[in-house]
């Protein structure tokens, strides 16, 4: 990836598109932006495919993301902990405990991370 610098930040272009970042988010994405959306996004893909490997049927997955930063220390990441909302009928949260488990071990962002950010899961069920 290749990053042009701009006057309130960068961008990058990657198969979807242009891609602009700025620490103003009057011009773009801001770094801890990308960086939750992409833990997020990347257990809620990974869920996704485990829920359907197993044959859990589910009708929606929201993700939510609550984030603690450390001001004290160039306001860094400390703490991310992602709400899974699933809808469905009939689920078992057994079954739902067990697909985070995977989920956490598979998602490479939650992987990446694991040592300098706590990264923690919650999940409500709900009927569809």
């Amino acid at each position: 990836m290749e990053f042009k610098m701009k006057e309130n930040g960068f961008t990058t272009n990657v198969e979807y598109g242009e891609l602009h970042i700025s620490g103003d988010s009057d011009y773009g994405f801001r770094p801890f932006q990308l960086l939750v959306s992409s833990i997020a996004v990347c257990s809620g893909g990974i869920l996704r495919k485990v829920l359907t490997k197993k044959r859990i049927s589910y009708s929606d997955v929201t993700v939510q993301a609550e984030v603690v930063r450390n001001e004290a220390e160039a306001n860094r990441l400390e703490k991310i902990h992602l709400h899974f909302i699933i809808a469905g009928e009939e689920l078992s949260e057994t079954k739902i405990e067990k697909a985070l488990e995977v989920t956490r071990k598979n998602c490479s962002m939650v992987q990446s991370v694991k040592d300098s950010i706590e990264i923690t899961e919650s999940f409500e069920l709900v009927q569809a």
